[in-house]
């Protein structure tokens, strides 16, 4: 059995008349990579908020890692890190620096966090610039940064907002690999709130979709964006020729589940999307790709279909 790390049952916040968040059920599990997504004014930034205890719920049930974070978000804060979108360091103190004071802060002992400091700044591939100071840092060197103070504490919960604001593409791919590692190899679950769809569905096991303070849509992924919505993903191909050598080689592709041929035209069912390995497949074969069609949503899809009267 995993741990149950976020449990929120009815919570809700008003501001007067004004409902930010209106009854919210949601459960996380220990390393799950939740994907939290809605425009502005949805009601994402307060449902953190009153995770992190920073800010009181009008009503409902709300506990992280065990502790209920109005009344106790001292206890909250010791295994739950937090990485905003617009992340303070002091910049007359380098990037050591700064982690060690973080480290002082979380009563982490001397030695000890001088070596889990060193770890981290290589970890995120700072180790060049550990001893810079970080007024010298580019925005995404000081994203990093704050990656790395995220995790001095060894949190249970990562809550990140954003986090590839900054980021060049190889910065961004490296990030969610570490992601995907954290949740994997170190159980960390993390709750990302971001803006980026297509990250969100490469990363993340579950996700949410809030508008109007409502969370309106919540699943896996797979079953999300699946064309018969069960984490089937479905291509048609239509051929000039070598058609039963193509089907051949698909049926080889990792993940495809299902391969049917007529005439010209190739279905193809996968528990992943193989768009770009059955393309090669075709090309490598020399057997003249007329059209592909793939009846899979992306996130973006679902996403705009419930504010394209916003967007």
């Amino acid at each position: 059995m995993t741990e149950l790390l976020v449990d929120l049952q009815g919570l809700s916040k008003k501001y007067g008349a004004f409902t930010a968040v209106n009854n919210l059920d949601l459960r996380l599990e220990e390393g799950e990579v939740y994907g939290f997504l809605g425009p502005n004014g949805s009601g994402k930034s307060t449902t953190i908020l009153m995770l992190l205890g920073l800010t009181e719920p009008s009503g409902g049930y709300a506990r992280v890692c065990g502790f209920d974070p109005t009344r106790d978000p001292i206890s909250v804060k010791k295994v739950v890190g937090y990485l905003p979108e617009n992340v303070g360091f002091y910049n007359d103190l380098t990037g050591r620096e700064n982690l060690l004071y973080t480290a002082r802060l979380n009563q982490i002992k001397e030695k000890e966090a001088a070596n889990r400091v060193e770890d981290l700044l290589k970890m995120v591939e700072l180790g060049g610039a550990m001893d810079q100071l970080v007024g010298q840092y580019s925005r995404g060197m000081r994203q990093r940064l704050g990656l790395a103070d995220v995790l001095i504490k060894d949190p249970k919960l990562v809550i990140l907002d954003d986090p590839t604001l900054g980021l060049d593409p190889a910065g961004i791919q490296w990030l969610l690999g570490l992601i995907q590692e954290m949740s994997s190899k170190n159980k960390i679950t993390i709750f990302l709130s971001s803006h980026q769809l297509h990250e969100v569905q490469r990363v993340c096991h579950r996700v949410g979709i809030m508008s109007e303070g409502n969370l309106v849509l919540e699943g896996t992924v797979e079953g999300l964006t699946g064309s018969d919505g069960a984490g089937n993903h479905r291509i048609e191909m239509v051929l000039k020729d070598k058609v039963k050598a193509v089907a051949q080689g698909l049926d080889a592709i990792p993940g495809v589940t299902q391969v049917d041929v007529k005439e010209n035209r190739i279905t193809i069912l996968s528990s992943v999307d193989v768009r770009s390995a059955a393309v090669t497949t075709t090309v490598e074969l020399r057997a003249g790709l007329v059209e592909l069609v793939s009846s899979n949503r992306t996130l973006e899809d679902i996403y705009l279909r419930y504010f394209q009267v916003a967007s």
